[in-house]
C-alpha cells in the first residue's frame, strides 16, 4: 500500500457525511498561472473553481472554444488576451502564447489560461506546464469536462455499455504536422472493439474512415457526429462508417464536432434528450 502526504489542509472524512459546508477556497496567488479547463461550452458545466479563478484573476488568456460567458465573469480591471486557434485561420503561435504566460506571471499577475474542454486532453496544457516549470513560474491545473464526455452525454450516447463497449479510446484526428512518423495507426484501432472518440477529425474523415475499413472495421459500424455539443445549436448525425463522409457533406457538418464510432453511437437515436 502506498501512502502519500497531501499538501491540502482540508481533509474530508467518510465518518462525517452530515457535514456539507464546502471548504474555504484558497486565495488566488499573484505570479501564478492557472491552466483552466472551461468544459465543452455550456456555462453550467464550468467547475466552481474555474469560475472563481476567472472571477478573480488579473489576466485572462483564452482560446477560441472557451466558454464565451467567461469573458463577462472577470473584474473590470482584468486584461483579456485572445489567443484562439481555428482551422484555416490565422492563429497565435504556441510559443508566443507560452511567452505571454511567462511575461504576465513575471509582472506579478494572477493569470488564467482558459481552454475549451480539459487542458490536458488535446489542449496543449502539458506543453504550457512544461514551459512554465522551465521558467520557474508557479502553476496549477484545473481539470474540466472534456469534449468527448460532453458530446456523448448531450447526444444520449453512453460511451461505455456492459453489452456493447467495455473500452473507450480518445484519439486526435489532427496530429502534429512536424512529426516524422504518424503516431496513430488507424487500422489497428479498427480491430479493438472499443468506442472511438475522435477530436479534431472533421477535415480528415475520408482518410480515417478508409483506414478503419481497410483495417477490418465493419462498414455498418454506427457513427455519431455531434456538432457544437452543449450549445443551443447542437446537431447530431447518426450514420455508419461507410456512409460517414457523404452524410457529413450532405448535412453540412463542420468543426467543432466530436466523432464517436462504435455500437454505442446508435443510442443517440433512442436516448437523445437535449435536441428534442
Amino acid at each position: 500500500m502506498i501512502h502519500r502526504r497531501f499538501k491540502s489542509k482540508h481533509i474530508f472524512s467518510l465518518l462525517t457525511p452530515h457535514h456539507t459546508s464546502p471548504p474555504e477556497a484558497e486565495p488566488i496567488r499573484s505570479g501564478t498561472v492557472y491552466l483552466v479547463g472551461a468544459g465543452p461550452g455550456h456555462p453550467d458545466l464550468v467547475t466552481r473553481k474555474a469560475y472563481r479563478l476567472i472571477e478573480q484573476c488579473d489576466a485572462l488568456v483564452y482560446d477560441h472554444l472557451a466558454c464565451p460567458d467567461a469573458l463577462h465573469w472577470t473584474r473590470p480591471t482584468c486584461a483579456q488576451y485572445y489567443v484562439g486557434k481555428r482551422a484555416g485561420a490565422h492563429s497565435v503561435p504556441q510559443e508566443e502564447i507560452e511567452n505571454l504566460l511567462v511575461k504576465l506571471a513575471r509582472e506579478g499577475k494572477s493569470v488564467v489560461r482558459l481552454k475549451g474542454g480539459d487542458p490536458f486532453i488535446f489542449g496543449r496544457g502539458g506543453e504550457e506546464a512544461m514551459r512554465l516549470r522551465e521558467a520557474g513560474i508557479a502553476y496549477e491545473v484545473v481539470p474540466a469536462v472534456t469534449a468527448a464526455l460532453a458530446a456523448a452525454a448531450y447526444a444520449g450516447i453512453p460511451l461505455t455499455h456492459r453489452s456493447h463497449s467495455s473500452a473507450l479510446i480518445l484519439l486526435s484526428g489532427h496530429e502534429d504536422p512536424a512529426k516524422l512518423e504518424r503516431a496513430i495507426e488507424w487500422r489497428v484501432y479498427a480491430k479493438l472493439n472499443a468506442t472511438l472518440c475522435l477530436y479534431m477529425a472533421m477535415t480528415r474523415l475520408e482518410y480515417i474512415t478508409s483506414e478503419l475499413l481497410a483495417g477490418g472495421m465493419l462498414p455498418e459500424t454506427p457513427v455519431a457526429v455531434v456538432q457544437n455539443a452543449s450549445y443551443p445549436e447542437q446537431r447530431t448525425c447518426v450514420t455508419t462508417v461507410v456512409k460517414l463522409v457523404a452524410e457529413v457533406k450532405e448535412h453540412g457538418l463542420c468543426a467543432p464536432a466530436m466523432v464517436i464510432i462504435g455500437p454505442v453511437a446508435s443510442y443517440a437515436e433512442s436516448l437523445a434528450w437535449f435536441e428534442i
